[in-house]
Parts: C-alpha cells; structure tokens; sequence
C-alpha cells in the first residue's frame, strides 16, 4: 500500500469515529440524591427511589419523590432535607476536598442528611460526627464547585 493510500485510509477513519462519537448533552439536568427521595430519609425507613413524575426543581437539580406529598414537604422547605454540602461526601468534605455522595451510604444527624463516598468514609466520619461536621462546614465555602 502507497503513503497516499495509507493517509486516505487514516483520514478516513477519524472521521468515522468522530462522526460515530455520540454527542454530549450539556443541557441535561442533575438528579438530586441519585433519584432517591430526600423526604423519605427523615421518615425512619430504608431511603425510596422517587418517581419522575413526582419531581420539583431546585438549587440547580430535578428531585424526584415517591408521592406528591412528599414533594410539596419537600417544596415547602428544600434545606431541610436536602443532603449537606450539595450531596458531596461528608468525610471528604471534613477533609477539605469533595467527592460524590452515595445515596445508600448516609446518615441524619439532628435533622441533617449526610452522605458519604462509600463505607469507609463514613466510618472514618462517624469516628468524631460533630467534629467533622464543624470541619466540613468549615471547608465548604472554599472547596464548593458551584
């Protein structure tokens, strides 16, 4: 095969992946608490899965619920039950960095939903909570994305 043909051929094959990259959608919106329902973490069970149809917009993010009356609960007062530090990790945050909250690894604290990165962040965390909840309040206002 010839130089020409070998460069034809290359070409011709980036464009075919960049034709067959999917495009980003930049305009999708985020869904709070990984879809889970913020109400239902105060309500003494396991967290549910909300239901789109049950959704509410705020703080930049779509929050689904698992009936309308916990949407308008949560409508009518988001900070209560939203997770601290925008759903970031606690731990990570009582350390001065964020890393992203798992809906499932969680704990309320006098009101307030705490999410952690996984299972041992959140034992690190419980090693000294109002310690690490001072820190993370702390660390916040500098380490906050938005």
């Amino acid at each position: 095969m010839t130089f020409k043909a070998l460069s034809t051929l290359a070409g011709s094959a980036m464009l075919a992946a960049v034709a067959f990259t999917p495009a980003e959608a930049s305009n999708q919106l985020a869904i709070a608490v990984g879809g889970f329902d913020a109400v239902s973490y105060q309500q003494g069970d396991a967290p549910q899965r909300g239901e789109a149809r049950f959704n509410h917009f705020w703080n930049g993010a779509v929050w689904f619920f698992t009936s309308e009356a916990n949407r308008d609960t949560f409508r009518e007062d988001p900070e209560a039950y939203a997770p601290a530090y925008d759903g970031y990790c606690a731990w990570a945050a009582s350390q001065g960095y964020i890393a992203p909250g798992d809906p499932l690894i969680y704990e309320v604290v006098d009101g307030q939903l705490y999410l952690q990165v996984h299972p041992r962040a959140q034992e690190l965390w419980q090693a000294d909570i109002p310690a690490h909840i001072a820190l993370g309040a702390e660390n916040w206002p500098r380490i906050n994305p938005f």
